[in-house]
């Protein structure tokens, strides 16, 4: 059968257990049936609680399902790991520009600014704009040359929600 050899791929260097990712990859084949799919992330959360891939998994899955709610909490996870793994300041606003190479985007800067901008665009789809702003506003600082796109999010929140003509 194709999809057990789907199931059973690694994809994660070896660090998260096999049967947490394979509960992640059972989420992606069962896309189709979201409480099918929501199970197979809630057992990949089961097994691997404290995995960045896991959390990411599960902010997508939430994400995309339009769960924003639900999506925050792993967001925030994310970019708490993301923090940590580059031996950033635990609270990103102490996150200066000279602390990280941000503009080189090197893996784990450019998940800092992942993670922020998730953070920062999800809050503002909930209309907690100037918690949003906050996260934005700190992306933008970070990443001057924009290729996070947060200035463009910040000024859809000046135009009150509304993309451009």
């Amino acid at each position: 059968m194709q999809d057990a050899a789907w199931l059973n791929r690694r994809y994660y260097g070896g660090d998260l257990p096999a049967d947490a990712e394979r509960a992640l990859h059972a989420a992606g084949l069962a896309w189709h049936d979201a409480a099918a799919a929501e199970g197979h992330i809630l057992d990949a959360l089961a097994l691997a609680p404290g995995h960045l891939a896991v959390h990411l998994g599960a902010y997508r899955f939430y994400f995309y399902r339009h769960r924003l709610a639900e999506a925050l909490p792993h967001a925030r996870t994310c970019l708490a790991d993301a923090l940590r793994r580059s031996q950033l300041p635990a609270d990103w606003r102490d996150v200066r520009a000279d602390d990280a190479a941000f503009s080189a985007l090197e893996p784990g800067p450019r998940l800092v600014l992942f993670a922020l901008l998730a953070t920062g665009y999800v809050l503002a789809r909930l209309g907690r704009e100037a918690e949003s702003r906050a996260v934005l506003d700190k992306v933008a600082e970070l990443d001057p040359e924009d290729r996070m796109s947060a200035r463009r999010l910040l000024a859809i929140l000046d135009r009150g929600g509304q993309e451009e003509d």
